[in-house]
C-alpha cells in the first residue's frame, strides 16, 4: 500500500489543505475554485500548460500573494489566519532558487539558516548530505551546473524541517540525466515521510514522479487522483497484427464491439507503433478481445499478435481540456 493510502487508511489529516482556492487580478479572475489535498508521505503532480495558473496558486500557498477567496491550510493552520505557524511546515523554491553566486553553496546555507531559529551547523551538515553536494558545498555558486544550483535550493529549503516541500518547475532547464536525479531524490523524501509538491509543464516527468496529480488549465482544477486511476478512466488501446491486415480491417470495422481508430484519432507513439508496423488500432472491452480472435480465426484471418497499450497522461490532459496542447 502506497504512503497517501495508508495515510488515508490511519485517519491522518492532509499536510496541505486547499480549499475553494480563487484569485481575481485587475476585475479578472485568473484562478477558480481550486481544491485539493496533499497527504503525507506523497509526491503530489499540480500539471499544466504554462499560463495555466500553476505559479498564481503555488503563490497563495506561501503567502506571497493573498487569494480573493478560498482558504489554504498547512498543517492544520490556517495560511492567511496564522501564517507563522503554517508555514514554518513549509519549504519551497518558487520559479527559481534565490541564491548567491560569489559566496560558496556552504556560505550561502550558513546565511539562510540565520534567518531561521534552531538551525545549526550541524542541520547544515544534515541537508548538504542529503542532497549529495559533499564534494561541492564550499566551491562558488557561480561554478554549479543548473542541476547543482537547484539541489542548493532544496538544500535551503529543507533546513527547517518541513513537512512539505514546494518545487515549482523543478526540472526546468536540467539535462535528462539531472532530471533523472531529481527524481530519485524526490522519491527518497517520500520515502521518508516528507509530501513533496512538484508543479510542472512536463507530462511525461509528473506521471514518471508523481503520486497524485492534480490537473489544472485557465485556472480551474479539471481532475484529481491517482495518475493510474485517472488513466483508467480513459479505454486502453488494443493493437492487432493480423496475416490479412486488410481483411482483417474490414472485419474489425464490422465488430459491433470494436472501434477501429484511424492515426489522428489516436497519440500512440511511433516507438510503440514500430514494433507492430503493420498494427491496426481499437477500442475493445477486455472481455470482448478473445471473442474478437475466434470471429477473425473463423474467417480464415491469422491473428498474430494482440497488444494492449495504456493511454497516456498527455491523451487524458488533450481529452480534458479539449485538445488544447502543452505550451
Amino acid at each position: 500500500m502506497s504512503q497517501q493510502l495508508r495515510a488515508a487508511a490511519s485517519g491522518k489529516d492532509s499536510v496541505l489543505s486547499v480549499e475553494g482556492l480563487r484569485k481575481r487580478i485587475k476585475g479578472k479572475w485568473i484562478i477558480h475554485d481550486v481544491s485539493f489535498d496533499v497527504y503525507p508521505g506523497e509526491i503530489f503532480g499540480f500539471l499544466g500548460p504554462n499560463g495555466s495558473g500553476k505559479t498564481t496558486t503555488i503563490r497563495m500557498l506561501v503567502d506571497l500573494i493573498k487569494p480573493t477567496a478560498g482558504r489554504v491550510k498547512i498543517g492544520g493552520y490556517d495560511v492567511q489566519k496564522q501564517p507563522e505557524q503554517a508555514l514554518r511546515y513549509v519549504g519551497s523554491i518558487v520559479e527559481n532558487p534565490e541564491v548567491y553566486p560569489y559566496l560558496s553553496g556552504w556560505e550561502n546555507l550558513e546565511h539562510f539558516a540565520r534567518m531561521q531559529p534552531g538551525i545549526d551547523q550541524e542541520r547544515i551538515r544534515e541537508v548538504v548530505e542529503i542532497v549529495g553536494m559533499d564534494q561541492r558545498i564550499h566551491d562558488k555558486v557561480k561554478t554549479y551546473s543548473l542541476g547543482m544550483r537547484q539541489r542548493l535550493g532544496i538544500a535551503q529549503a529543507l533546513l527547517a524541517r518541513p513537512k512539505l516541500l514546494i518545487l515549482d518547475e523543478p526540472t526546468n532547464g536540467l539535462d535528462p540525466k539531472g532530471i533523472k536525479e531529481l527524481r530519485e531524490f524526490v522519491r527518497m523524501l517520500a520515502d521518508q515521510g516528507m509530501s513533496v509538491f512538484i508543479s510542472s509543464h512536463l507530462l511525461s516527468e509528473i506521471q514518471l514522479m508523481c503520486d497524485r496529480v492534480a490537473i489544472i488549465n485557465s485556472g480551474r482544477v479539471l481532475a484529481v487522483g491517482k495518475v493510474t486511476e485517472l488513466l483508467g478512466q480513459n479505454a486502453s488501446y488494443v493493437l492487432w497484427q493480423l496475416d490479412k491486415p486488410e481483411e482483417g480491417r474490414r472485419l474489425l470495422a464490422a465488430m459491433p464491439e470494436v472501434r477501429l481508430l484511424q492515426p489522428g484519432e489516436h497519440g500512440i507513439e511511433d516507438m510503440v507503433l514500430s514494433e507492430l508496423p503493420d498494427a491496426l488500432v481499437t477500442t475493445v472491452a477486455a472481455e470482448a478481445v478473445s471473442g474478437v480472435v475466434s470471429k477473425l480465426v473463423a474467417n480464415g484471418i491469422g491473428v498474430e499478435a494482440v497488444q494492449k497499450v495504456s493511454p497516456s497522461l498527455e491523451e487524458l490532459f488533450l481529452k480534458l481540456t479539449g485538445g488544447e496542447g502543452i505550451v
